[in-house]
């Protein structure tokens, strides 16, 4: 049986429907989807396509998911998909987000 995965990552220009690949072996797929920073109802739509049409067992989300949105998709692909969430210590979450900054991933205050 092969195990399929799926992860959802981020990014200001990410479009799920372009922005997309998939590695196989013999004995699992993953999937990597990139959505439109911030657009959790687009992450949740996708986790669900995931699931239902090209069955999805386990599903991980990188770190700019917040726990409500984990929520949200919990709740929308069901109890059968396992979820994990990449957290980072606090050194490389402000590595992390010293990088984005400085590729100017994020709108300017003013």
């Amino acid at each position: 049986m092969v195990v399929k995965s799926a992860f959802i990552i981020m990014a200001p220009d990410g479009d799920p429907n372009r922005h997309r690949a998939l590695v196989k072996t013999s004995k699992m797929e993953i999937t990597t989807v990139v959505i439109e920073m911030m657009n959790f109802d687009q992450a949740v739509k996708v986790c669900q396509d995931l699931v239902q049409k090209e069955g999805v067992q386990v599903l991980f989300l990188c770190p700019g998911f917040t726990h409500q949105a984990v929520a949200r998709i919990a709740s929308a692909v069901g109890d059968k998909v396992a979820i994990n969430v990449a957290r980072g210590d606090v050194p490389g979450t402000n590595m992390v987000g010293e990088i984005l900054t400085k590729e100017g991933w994020f709108a300017e205050e003013g």
